[in-house]
């Protein structure tokens, strides 16, 4: 099977928070094109259970994986040391790692609200600093950022800081792409609706949502979905794989909405 432009033989990739939904969606897509892949995640026995998973999958590229906290300096620049250690250079960053509690603004707290932002602002920042220092020196890039639909609209109450910390993600896109266009580093993100992942399942339950709640958004969701389901992991992973190869050479600082059609009505 020939990949035309959307082939990545050859090229080496790093997937932030890529153990499990669209983060594995994502690696699973990139190794089918031929990408080599480190699984970088903050939970290391799922990341190694990734790869195993990923092994049962067809696929050419090589992987490793290694643990990463994304809001600590020196363990994102790690991630990108294993890309040039294991398989010569980084060529593509997908910053997916993200956490999305839910809490009302009443009931936020300052340490929520900075838990937030130091993985979904200071992460995203922190790993695209680490993989450009590379990159600018090997000919360039890729940085796909993993951003919301609640960075452009509310999904429902409960999410604030969750949208802000999106909102900036989405802004930091069009900023990096900017500065990094001199060095052939291209930087562009994608705003995905309401997906299901082990993830957001984990975190309904775990945001003090009944189940009688948790269904009532599901099918709120569903509802106010022209195409009339929940996206899946691998809706976003055939993005990510768009914009990372060579048919999107022409695009940077974009912001790439996959949510069903959610925001047209």
């Amino acid at each position: 099977m020939s990949w035309g432009p959307f082939d990545l033989t050859g090229r080496s990739a790093v997937v932030t928070g890529a153990a499990m939904g669209i983060g594995f969606g994502i690696a699973s897509r990139f190794r089918e094109a031929g990408a080599d892949v480190v699984i970088a995640d903050i939970d290391a026995t799922a990341a190694d259970r990734a790869i195993e998973r990923l092994g049962e999958i067809a696929g050419a590229g090589r992987m490793v994986a290694v643990r990463a906290d994304v809001s600590d300096p020196a363990s994102g620049k790690a991630a990108i040391t294993a890309a040039v250690d294991n398989f010569g250079r980084v060529d593509i960053l997908v910053n997916n790692a993200g956490i999305y509690p839910f809490s009302m603004l009443a009931d936020l707290t300052p340490e929520l609200i900075t838990r937030i932002l130091s993985v979904n602002v200071a992460g995203v920042m922190l790993m695209t600093q680490a993989a450009a220092a590379v990159m600018s020196t090997s000919g360039g890039g890729v940085v796909v950022n993993i951003a919301s639909m609640d960075a452009m609209h509310p999904s429902f109450p409960g999410l604030s800081t969750y949208g802000a910390s999106k909102g900036a993600v989405v802004a930091m896109t069009k900023h990096h792409a900017l500065e990094l266009a001199p060095y052939k580093i291209r930087v562009n993100a994608i705003a995905p609706g309401g997906i299901w992942t082990e993830g957001a399942a984990a975190s309904s339950a775990g945001g003090g949502l009944s189940e009688e709640e948790r269904g009532a958004i599901e099918v709120a969701m569903i509802a106010k979905t022209p195409l009339g389901r929940f996206g899946t992991p691998d809706d976003i992973a055939k993005v990510a794989l768009f914009l990372a190869s060579s048919a999107a050479d022409y695009m940077t600082g974009e912001t790439v909405l996959v949510d069903g059609g959610v925001l047209l009505s």
